[in-house]
């Protein structure tokens, strides 16, 4: 029986998978600030301690928090072959531009015996000046600046993104920014490798040429799954992930085209839901937002139907209930587009109507509590800089199922 059952949004939340930041956030400079995808750079020692204070919450509501480096490294010490599997992968992927540093590299991963700090040291980045001296012969060695061999791994604490349940099954994505793109090789080994979760079904595979992200796919129940159309989710790509999803159980992607913008990155960074009938909404989108639907369609072609409704009533008709729409920073457009930006509607739900939220959304916070919401509010003033919520921190594995 699979390990990975995740068929809503807000089911009691049974195992979640976490990454703490660490020293990769260290590594992070103003100069590679773009190239990483950071806008800021956070200060690790408060980061981790409110990190800290994420997992506590859900170990406080009885959620099992499982975390990434944990995964990983049972997972590569299933044998010898499988850990100097890894390490070629890593350094193949690791884009390196040169053939005397590609081998120190080889060399100085061999010399962890402890698979853990092994792991950690790959996501971590590893500095050129840490290496044995070698020799520039070569142009690109003379030239090349960048003080590290392997690069950071900074936006590995957000866990939404390189792979995503559905079902039981776990879509395992093909990233839109070649910077993220080796964060899938930590799921790539925990899904064929983990004594648990080994030869899950994959959905789609980080092979895949066209990019979708974690943060753009919503399990809304048994048969309905929302994605979003984003700056980092492709139209081709939804199609194939429709094509291997739709089945016996989910039957329609509803597919929601947002704005394609760094502010809107993913879906859930305008939209979550937070009960059986609520969700949160940035309503800058609204006037953008355009609704395909994908059902199967005969030969196992897909049938893409143009939706013209509004969103609450695609949502009524899909959930089956009146829905209501918490409008992110209430009515007023300054407090709406500041509370976004700080990731006021990417909240996790614990269970119908309970949530995990960022203390400092406090005008969203407390509308949510006068429509009955209970919210665990977390600190974030470093965790924010990331560009990413407590929904983009966290990846649910199993949650239970909502009748």
């Amino acid at each position: 029986m699979s390990k990975i059952n995740v068929y809503s949004e807000i089911g009691k939340l049974k195992t979640v998978l976490l990454h703490e930041p660490g020293d990769e956030i260290h590594n992070l400079t103003p100069k590679r600030l773009d190239d990483l995808l950071f806008d800021d750079i956070p200060w690790l020692p408060l980061a981790k301690k409110e990190h800290q204070q994420f997992a506590k919450t859900f170990i406080d509501n009885g959620v099992h928090v499982v975390y990434l480096v944990d995964l990983v490294s049972e997972a590569i010490d299933a044998s010898k072959e499988v850990k100097e599997q890894f390490i070629l992968q890593f350094v193949k992927e690791a884009n390196i531009n040169s053939d005397a540093i590609n081998k120190l590299v080889i060399e100085y991963l061999h010399k962890y015996e402890d698979t853990k700090e092994l792991v950690k040291k790959t996501i971590a980045g590893i500095k050129k000046k840490e290496l044995p001296t070698c020799e520039k012969s070569t142009l690109r060695d003379l030239i090349d600046d960048n003080e590290f061999a392997t690069d950071p791994m900074p936006n590995l604490y957000f866990q939404r993104d390189p792979f995503a349940s559905v079902g039981n099954s776990i879509s395992l994505n093909s990233m839109y920014s070649i910077t993220r793109s080796r964060e899938t090789i930590y799921g790539e080994y925990i899904f064929k490798y983990h004594p648990i979760y080994k030869n899950t079904h994959l959905v789609y595979t980080r092979d895949d040429v066209k990019s979708i992200e974690g943060g753009d796919i919503l399990i809304l129940n048994k048969s309905t799954i929302l994605v979003g159309a984003s700056q980092r989710t492709t139209p081709l790509a939804i199609e194939q992930f429709a094509k291997n999803v739709l089945n016996e159980s989910f039957k329609t992607i509803v597919v929601l085209s947002i704005p394609k913008a760094r502010t809107f990155m993913h879906l859930d960074t305008v939209f979550t839901q937070v009960d059986v009938d609520k969700f949160t909404i940035h309503k800058g989108i609204l006037n953008e937002l355009e609704i395909v639907e994908i059902k199967k369609g005969e030969k196992d072609k897909l049938k893409v139907t143009h939706i013209k409704e509004k969103l609450v009533d695609v949502l009524e008709r899909h959930v089956g209930k009146k829905i209501t729409l918490i409008p992110v920073g209430g009515d007023d457009a300054i407090s709406a587009d500041r509370e976004q930006w700080s990731d006021g509607s990417n909240t996790i739900a614990l269970a119908p109507g309970i949530v995990i939220a960022y203390e400092r959304n406090d005008i969203t916070n407390n509308i949510l509590k006068e429509n009955g919401v209970k919210v665990f509010e977390i600190p974030s003033s470093e965790l924010s800089r990331g560009r990413g919520g407590p929904r983009c921190m966290c990846m649910p594995l199993e949650r239970e199922d909502i009748e």
